[in-house]
């Protein structure tokens, strides 16, 4: 007979309590502001006491200077780009995911992808994930969708298609043609 430990409902924690409890959570892995007061959320006192302690605690976290969005925008950002050799999309995707601003999106990706060759990017990322040359329209159709998931524009899938030899027609659509 096996014995279950039940789970109970963890108190409350207070402002001070909410601060450390906070700084625990930025020290393991970088978050933005939405992640971190979701995070904070299931500990908070419930109510109006609750979200005035969630924001004295992001107040003074920016305060100090341990959250920032710009920040955690600029390094998500860097780290996708040069580790994961994401194209602009993917890497916007996430951003939205975490809950940073268009404009501040907007703004740290032109920054980062402004001087990127993206077709060398999309080169790394077909050498990053040991992908082949494709053999066949299957293989190729698994290709470009693989790239364009990984948030490269469908112009320079064609370029990375071309460049294994693969025949690729490019397909010039327009709004109004997917209107009707």
């Amino acid at each position: 007979m096996a014995f279950s430990k039940s789970k109970s409902a963890k108190p409350p924690l207070k402002q001070t309590e909410l601060l450390e409890y906070a700084v625990k959570s930025l020290a393991s892995k970088m978050k933005s502001e939405r992640d971190l007061r979701q995070r904070m959320r299931d500990r908070a006192e419930p109510g109006e006491a609750g979200v005035e302690a969630m924001d004295a605690v992001i107040a003074k976290l920016k305060d100090l200077g341990y959250l920032s969005d710009e920040r955690f925008a600029a390094d998500y950002t860097r780290m996708r780009q040069e580790n994961e050799k994401f194209g602009k999309r993917r890497v916007q995707q996430g951003l939205m995911q975490k809950g940073i601003a268009t404009e501040l999106t907007n703004k740290t990706l032109t920054a980062a992808y402004d001087e990127v060759d993206e077709v060398a990017l999309a080169k790394q990322y077909v050498e990053r994930k040991r992908m082949k040359k494709p053999e066949g329209d299957k293989e190729v159709a698994r290709a470009m969708r693989r790239l364009v998931g990984a948030g490269f524009s469908v112009g320079t899938v064609w370029k990375v298609l071309r460049g294994w030899g693969a025949a690729v027609d490019e397909v010039n659509i327009s709004l109004e043609d997917t209107a009707e």
